[in-house]
């Protein structure tokens, strides 16, 4: 997996209590009980880890951790891009 999917990982065993193995890609979010507030709490510690803007409206229940993750990704891709 790309190292954003397991800062996500991290983030979400630091911040909600899960154990590593207990995530997996393919998982939503709403199968792993994080509810809107929980993902928006989530959004905001990875916008400021990573240095990306991470909106309530780009991350939903029904997402899985692997779309978000690349989600993320492409959103480090445009700032690096207008940056280069």
């Amino acid at each position: 997996m790309s190292d954003v999917y397991n800062h996500l990982v991290q983030l979400m065993t630091a911040e909600f209590g899960f154990e590593a193995d207990e995530i997996k890609p393919d998982d939503t979010f709403n199968e792993l009980e994080l509810d809107s507030l929980a993902l928006v709490e989530l959004a905001m510690a990875a916008s400021a880890d990573l240095g990306v803007a991470i909106g309530d409206e780009d991350l939903s229940p029904d997402d899985t951790v692997e779309r978000a993750a690349k989600l993320i990704e492409g959103k480090l891709a445009e700032v690096k891009g207008v940056n280069a």
